[in-house]
């Protein structure tokens, strides 16, 4: 029996395993990956978290993971399964894993997001032949050869840069007249001689048979259609978040992040949510880490007034 279970190994999960084992609670976290840092590991290059100036998101993975294991975090790997409420005594929550069943009074979801699809022909065909959802992981198998990157934000913007570096040309393809990235981000794709943006326009179609080929696009303000030769796509259009398992347990909004507030209290009693599934404003590394503080000093209470 715990105090909490942190169910996720992000920096939301990591930051509130931080936060509890200083606080004197029992705890542990449970995730599918022997691995911790979550979307962070694929990162290439972080510059906006305080203290740790261009570090790659690996490294700052493995300085989040290193600091919780020198304080003794107990960390669980299994694959969640699902979650069960009303145990024996009263309010005890239980965590079902394929590696069995675990029980603590409260718990912390911090499972992230995944990357979104793009939804198009010969996109799931061609997923690993050519086709990927992460640039740092992927880039170096297109060194001197032509990928398209597919978005407008700052993980699309972050990837072409890094594939600039390897790749002899990279196509952004977006589909509006302006990007969403970060100021900073812009101007250093802009200065990038191998990276050409390609405007209002949409990716139909991933061609290719046993690898990729090019893409078929659409441009929404012309109304024509074209095509680009590259020998890969990196989608890059958004995340959403990893909350199936809480469906009709805890309240959510349409795109199904969880309605907590800054105290990171869900509408069950003795559920906090962190991180990236939490319906907030700003979904960053330092937010997630905060969140993860919030959500531990929210239980503590929690866990006084049910002691």
């Amino acid at each position: 029996m715990y105090d909490v279970l942190i169910l996720g190994a992000g920096p939301a999960g990591l930051g509130a395993a931080i936060y509890g084992i200083r606080a004197g609670l029992s705890l542990a976290v449970i995730d599918q990956s022997p691995v911790s840092g979550g979307q962070v590991l694929n990162t290439y290059e972080v510059d906006n978290y305080l203290g740790l100036p261009m570090i790659s998101g690996a490294d700052m993975s493995d300085k989040f993971r290193e600091h919780a294991d020198k304080l003794g975090v107990e960390f669980i790997t299994a694959e969640i399964t699902g979650i069960g409420l009303g145990g024996k005594p009263e309010n005890i929550k239980t965590v079902k894993t394929d590696n069995g069943s675990y029980e603590a009074r409260a718990l912390i979801l911090a499972t992230g997001a995944a990357h979104v699809n793009l939804g198009v022909k010969g996109e799931k065909e061609l997923a690993g032949m050519g086709v990927s959802y992460c640039a740092t992981c992927d880039g170096a198998f297109f060194r001197k050869r032509t990928v398209a990157v597919a978005g407008g934000g700052d993980v699309a913007v972050e990837d072409a840069i890094f594939l600039a570096g390897l790749c002899k040309k990279v196509y952004l393809i977006h589909r509006r007249d302006k990007l969403r990235a970060a100021d900073i981000l812009q101007k250093r794709l802009m200065s990038l001689e191998n990276v050409e943006i390609i405007w209002d326009s949409e990716v139909k179609e991933i061609k290719g048979s046993d690898m990729v080929e090019g893409v078929e696009l659409f441009n929404k303000k012309s109304g024509e259609s074209g095509s680009l030769a590259v020998n890969g796509v990196f989608i890059a259009v958004g995340v959403r978040p990893l909350t199936e398992l809480f469906e009709g347990i805890i309240e959510m909004d349409e795109g199904g992040y969880i309605i907590a507030g800054e105290d990171c209290r869900t509408s069950m009693e003795g559920i906090y949510a962190a991180g990236d599934i939490r319906k907030k404003p700003m979904r960053q590394i330092i937010t997630a880490v905060a969140d993860g503080a919030n959500a531990v000093n929210s239980l503590q209470n929690y866990l006084y007034l049910n002691n």
